[in-house]
């Protein structure tokens, strides 16, 4: 009997082994530059595309916040990042992560206000609710950056979870003004866009960027070969033209690197948050 009993306890523990290798994923960790849902569809026909590829399950995952993101992705728990160029600096610096590409399309920040807003200027703001994203977002760095600038105090910035969230939280008049990135506000219904007004821009920046883990590296030339080849697909193109993104480009000499003052800021942050 005993013997009999160790014989299941054994078969238990390969099952185990078993469907956890089986449950075995690429994973594509995507910064929550906006509802997890949104991001879910966003990237569900490159996820076909490389299942088909590196013939194994992918998965498409992100973070409650920008935070919680890096530090995942420093804990090496994505193969893929997709993140704003600071975050991508960050991983490739403390976590050797190889930079693939990003996209054609220009990356700026942009601080919203109401159609309506009285506000003329950054004075305006003044002792106002003002929204971002998280302390470790390269929009809400930027939208720091640009109130210290303008001498505006802000203890009043309060984090929210998603770009959409900031600007129905503008419309509704619960905020005076909030930080997202230009694609984000353009990728808004018309309807909610229409009650917005952009009030500042940045200057162009490195957008989203692909990093891969250094533990695929043998993988590389491969996966660096699918994305490009999935940028010619139909299903590619329609994803670009939805979001506004135009397509992949190469990343240009030093690109990453001049992220190194944002990447320091994600550090601090970090530091100061640890548990």
């Amino acid at each position: 009997m005993r013997t009999f009993s160790m014989f299941c306890i054994i078969a238990c523990m390969l099952l185990t082994a078993g469907m956890a290798h089986a449950r075995d994923s690429f994973v594509i960790g995507v910064a929550p530059h906006t509802s997890a849902r949104v991001i879910l569809e966003m990237y569900q026909p490159l996820r076909q595309y490389l299942e088909k590829t590196l013939g194994m399950p992918v998965e498409i995952v992100t973070a409650p916040d920008f935070d919680t993101f890096a530090r995942r992705g420093l804990a090496n728990e994505f193969d893929i990042a997709v993140t704003t160029g600071h975050q991508a600096r960050l991983f490739q610096t403390d976590a050797k992560y190889i930079p693939l590409l990003t996209y054609r399309a220009d990356f700026k920040a942009v601080a919203l206000v109401a159609s309506g807003s009285p506000a003329k200027k950054p004075s305006d703001l003044k002792g106002k609710q003002i929204l971002g994203l998280s302390p470790a977002s390269l929009v809400t760095l930027w939208g720091l950056h640009w109130l210290k600038e303008n001498r505006i105090d802000a203890s009043t910035v309060k984090f929210v979870s998603a770009s959409d969230s900031v600007a129905q939280l503008i419309v509704s008049g619960e905020a005076a003004a909030g930080f997202t990135s230009l694609a984000n506000y353009q990728k808004l219904a018309p309807a909610v866009r229409g009650q917005l007004r952009i009030f500042a821009e940045s200057k162009s920046m490195a957008g989203r960027v692909y990093v891969l883990n250094r533990r695929n590296a043998g993988l590389q030339k491969k996966i660096n070969a699918a994305l490009w080849a999935f940028a010619a697909t139909p299903e590619a193109k329609t994803y670009f033209a939805n979001n506004k993104l135009e397509g992949y480009r190469a990343l240009r000499a030093s690109e990453l690197k001049e992220m190194d003052p944002f990447a320091a800021e994600v550090r601090k942050v970090l530091n100061s948050t640890a548990k």
